[in-house]
């Protein structure tokens, strides 16, 4: 082979060698350029995925909020209506009691003078009646007059009074009592026990207990009795406050409707 050749040879092997070598560096430089990229992306895809992350935890926690305020709402809707059907039943109720307060109004209208009358039948009767603890009734008649003109007393109030005493009267019919008192004698008034049964019997003592005394219903006075009863009234008056057991007695009687 001619040295020319050689040369030549040489020549081309190096260029070849040169050509491979900066080959070879492109190659690397792509692939570093290439690992560069994918770790960027990497990085990026690791970022991306904590976003996402992120955005999924966001994402749980309003689905929970929005559960919770459904689940709310729903109790809420629940309540509303439970509270609705209590309305709607307490308007009912109002509606009910408007109509009864409208009938007490009509109610009163006619109880009211009623009760007066009452007030007024009592007092002409304990007028006419064996004047027995006069004073304590008289004062009862008096106490319902003064409760019907207060205001703060309710009607039903007013008419239990009125009803209590005509109770209290009708108990004066069968009652066995003595107390002491004051006897107007018509020219004088002294202190004397009195003792009644019912409305049979209603006799005075003095306290000196030589002088007794019976109601005259019909003269409205007081009939002196003579001394054969003086001792039969004592014992009548011990009777009644429980002094002496319970015995027949001889008291003198008027007779209904006698003259």
């Amino acid at each position: 082979m001619s040295k020319l050749s050689k040369k030549s040879l040489i020549a081309s092997s190096v260029i070849g060698a040169i050509t491979l070598a900066a080959s070879t560096f492109a190659v690397a430089d792509q692939l570093s350029d290439l690992q560069s990229a994918e770790a960027r992306t990497f990085k990026a895809s690791v970022q991306s995925q904590k976003k996402i992350d992120s955005i999924y935890e966001q994402t749980i926690d309003l689905l929970g909020e929005y559960r919770n305020t459904v689940d709310e709402a729903e109790v809420l809707a629940g309540y509303n209506d439970h509270v609705q059907l209590m309305v709607n039943d307490q308007v009912k109720n109002i509606a009910s009691f408007q109509k009864q307060i409208d009938g007490v109004d009509k109610v009163k209208q006619g109880v009211v003078p009623l009760m007066y009358k009452m007030i007024e039948t009592l007092e002409k009767f304990v007028e006419l009646d064996v004047p027995m603890a006069i004073d304590t009734r008289k004062d009862r008649i008096a106490g319902l007059r003064t409760v019907m003109s207060d205001s703060n007393v309710t009607t039903s109030e007013q008419f239990r009074l009125v009803l209590e005493a005509y109770e209290i009267e009708a108990n004066y019919g069968t009652a066995f009592e003595a107390y002491q008192g004051e006897l107007d004698l018509g020219d004088r008034t002294i202190t004397a026990d009195f003792v009644h049964m019912g409305r049979v019997a209603f006799v005075a003592q003095s306290l000196d207990m030589k002088n007794a005394w019976v109601w005259n219903n019909n003269t409205r006075s007081w009939d002196v009795l003579g001394d054969e009863y003086i001792k039969a009234v004592k014992e009548t008056i011990a009777m009644a406050r429980k002094q002496l057991p319970m015995d027949l007695t001889k008291l003198p009687v008027f007779a209904a409707g006698a003259k």
